[in-house]
């Protein structure tokens, strides 16, 4: 016995929704703004494709147990209430977290809290991965489950064909998860065109979907007073994320003063006489991080009006030691695992004709056991480093390394940055903005999360950096020697490429 049209459900999408639906894309991220019917597109999709496609295996995932019943299984708009009446003619039966149709198709309600959750769906037969708040997940967890999606021994309707196994996620901007959903989903790419992914990426066809509140009239129906809670989030950068959907703009950041229009500069000439030093974090098979830092000797105003004040920090280079694919897609922190000899060669090497008066390195790289330590190993090829100062958070009264680096980006009283990025250094713009606290200790960054770059700017902030004095004439400096448009476009080809970046 199966439904007939006496009793079929009314499964009502709007435009959007049905775009997500009828995609001819297998790995779809639908969503950005609050409030654009994420969580019912999957209940409905996942419906949908169960009752029309039999011994489909779909599974749901939320973070938290909880968050998934209260979202999911329960209230007006839940699977519970919106197949209450199949329930009771048994074309459906709901036991515990599990939705079991009479095609034998099903739902699984899962939740992976923490990464070595993950192992628990090690055999699992994934037709349809639907996840629900994908910034809520770490990347390692997604790849994970994306590895365990397959389909064998399915007939699919004409209608489906090509179309399935298939990965449909919903997600709003912030969460630990942020920065690889922007990556993977956002960075680059044109809303709405399909493309395939590369193989070291899964090789499914990807489509991000934007939508926001305004695709979902449903919401404005339900509950008019959403959009005006919304604008009352408390603060312009959550309102940009979370009503218009602004993946530049992250929700609980750690560094959440840091703007890309105020603190990411075009490549300048430094003048001779600024203090030039670098400091690095050490990485193997996580990535390691160095920077090259100078200090304004006295104001200096940039070409399109912007002033960097005396004492101001700008970091004009970065080494960032991660894995490419063969491609020359970044994997995201994965380490190139190089001897230390080599690393020291090639800090050296990046140093060009840049006087370093110093260096700091990660503490770590200092550590002996039996043998000469990672900084010994690096002097000998010239890379010469002291040991950085690891204060992370505030100890008796004394500033802490994320204070210092806060304290910088805030800029000093006249609302100049203290602490500037050349848009070369791609990887440090492209971590530290994203952070988040740790939900244990928030006055310290999540660790969990690639924050290399943002431990090798606390060392270079920590420092102690001074300012270097020369006679110099009155007022402030000008940025009179701006580089080429061909000097600039060299200067990002040869820092993605990790090779030395100088004007």
């Amino acid at each position: 016995m199966q439904p007939n049209q006496n009793n079929a459900l009314d499964i009502d999408l709007h435009p959007k929704q049905q775009v997500a639906l009828n995609s001819t894309a297998t790995e779809i991220l639908y969503g950005g703004a609050a409030g654009g019917g994420k969580s019912h597109l999957m209940r409905m999709a996942a419906i949908l494709w169960c009752t029309t496609i039999p011994g489909l295996q779909v599974y749901l995932f939320r973070r938290i147990r909880d968050d998934l019943v209260k979202n999911h299984m329960e209230g007006p708009q839940g699977f519970r209430a919106f197949l209450a009446g199949w329930e009771a003619c048994g074309f459906v039966k709901i036991v515990e977290d599990e939705i079991r149709f009479w095609n034998g198709s099903k739902i699984y309600l899962c939740h992976c809290k923490d990464e070595k959750d993950r192992f628990k769906y090690q055999g699992a037969e994934i037709h349809v991965l639907l996840i629900d708040e994908l910034t809520h997940f770490t990347e390692k967890i997604y790849r994970f489950l994306r590895n365990r999606v397959r389909m064998v021994g399915v007939a699919l309707p004409d209608q489906y064909q090509g179309m399935f196994p298939r990965i449909l996620c919903g997600a709003n901007p912030g969460g630990i998860g942020h920065q690889f959903v922007k990556m993977t989903f956002i960075d680059q790419v044109v809303p709405l065109k399909v493309v395939r992914a590369v193989q070291s990426e899964g090789g499914m066809l990807r489509q991000y979907i934007p939508a926001r509140l305004e695709d979902n009239p449903s919401m404005e129906e339900s509950d008019p007073g959403y959009e005006n809670r919304l604008y009352g989030l408390g603060s312009e950068a959550m309102v940009k994320a979370m009503r218009w959907g602004d993946w530049n703009i992250v929700e609980g950041a750690f560094f959440d003063n840091f703007r890309q229009e105020r603190h990411v500069i075009k490549p300048f000439v430094i003048p001779e006489h600024w203090l030039r030093f670098r400091a690095g974090d050490w990485g193997s098979a996580k990535p390691f991080a160095f920077g090259w830092y100078a200090v304004a000797s006295e104001d200096f105003k940039l070409s399109d009006g912007r002033t960097i004040p005396r004492g101001a920090m700008i970091k004009y280079r970065e080494w960032y030691g991660c894995k490419q694919d063969e491609h020359g897609s970044f994997i995201a922190d994965t380490g190139l695992k190089m001897e230390a000899e080599a690393v020291g060669k090639g800090v050296k090497e990046r140093d060009g004709t840049d006087k370093i008066s110093f260096g700091a390195l990660d503490p770590a790289a200092f550590s002996q056991d039996g043998g000469p330590s990672i900084a010994e190993r690096m002097a000998k090829r010239g890379a010469i480093f002291r040991r950085a100062d690891n204060k992370r958070v505030a100890q008796r009264g004394a500033m802490g390394g994320w204070d210092q680096m806060r304290s910088r980006l805030t800029g000093n009283e006249d609302g100049h940055a203290m602490l500037v990025f050349f848009d070369t250094c791609i990887h440090s713009i492209r971590t530290i903005p994203s952070l988040q606290h740790d939900e244990d200790k928030p006055e310290d960054l999540d660790t969990t999360a690639e924050d290399h770059a943002a431990d090798e700017t606390r060392y270079a902030c920590m420092s102690r950096p001074w300012v270097n004095t020369a006679p110099m004439p009155e007022g402030p400096l000008v940025d009179t020697r701006t580089p080429t448009l061909h000097q600039m476009v060299r200067q990002t080809q040869l820092a993605r490429a990790g090779r030395v970046s100088r004007i």
